[in-house]
């Protein structure tokens, strides 16, 4: 579980949506307070999956060969088919002439409010669905469970805190390189989106496949 958690938050982190629309938001007038408000409800959306999902199963994994622990297998099996999916259209879509992002002027006067909402609706949700599916196996009798979770929330979060940091601590300097990391996203999400979700999506299908019929 902790391998797979470690992975899967690496691709939250990195996926180029939300990185992108975090950079447009921290080059507006009072970015670095836009920012925070980005950073605390992205980080809301991650804490309430992994509350959620421990919800519903009491802080227990499933026992193995059981009906709930089948039942688990076949949903992270399933996220798994659907990200690989997801990364095959976005392969022939990729194919298409690149269109110029309209994103930097749509959030040239957002808001506190809006960025908050902004990053609710920017989670990569395939991927923080991989990560609700491994969270099933999280048991809260340990002290490596809590660990774990605690790690994959930081890790998902990485990037923007460190972005946010950066902005804060050398403001001129970081507005130099997030222009630059913009604009390198903007010419390589297509491969970037491909890639994060392809390893994803097949790690997970190989090893439901293999925990279904060990």
């Amino acid at each position: 579980m902790v391998l797979d958690l470690v992975l899967i938050g690496l691709a939250v982190t990195l996926f180029p949506f939300p990185l992108m629309a975090f950079v447009l938001v921290l080059s507006t007038r009072g970015g670095v307070w836009k920012g925070l408000a980005f950073i605390v409800a992205w980080l809301a959306c991650q804490v309430a999956v992994v509350a959620a999902v421990l919800l519903l199963t009491g802080g227990e994994p499933p026992q193995p060969k059981s009906s709930p622990s089948t039942a688990a297998l076949a949903g992270k099996l399933a996220v798994g088919v659907g990200l690989v999916g997801y990364a095959e259209h976005r392969r022939r879509r990729a194919a298409r002439p690149h269109r110029p992002s309209r994103m930097a002027n749509r959030l040239e006067r957002v808001s506190a409010w809006s960025s908050a909402g902004l990053a609710v609706l920017l989670q990569p949700w395939g991927l923080v669905a991989a990560g609700a599916a491994t969270v099933v196996e999280a048991d809260l009798s340990r002290l490596e469970s809590y660990l774990a979770l605690l790690a994959y929330c930081l890790i998902a979060s990485s990037s923007l805190l460190t972005m946010e940091v950066y902005a804060l601590v050398a403001p001129h300097s970081a507005r130099v390189r997030l222009r630059a990391l913009r604009t390198w996203l903007d010419g390589h999400q297509d491969q970037a989106i491909i890639g994060l979700c392809l390893v994803i999506g097949l790690v997970l299908v190989s090893k439901s496949l293999y925990q279904l019929t060990a």
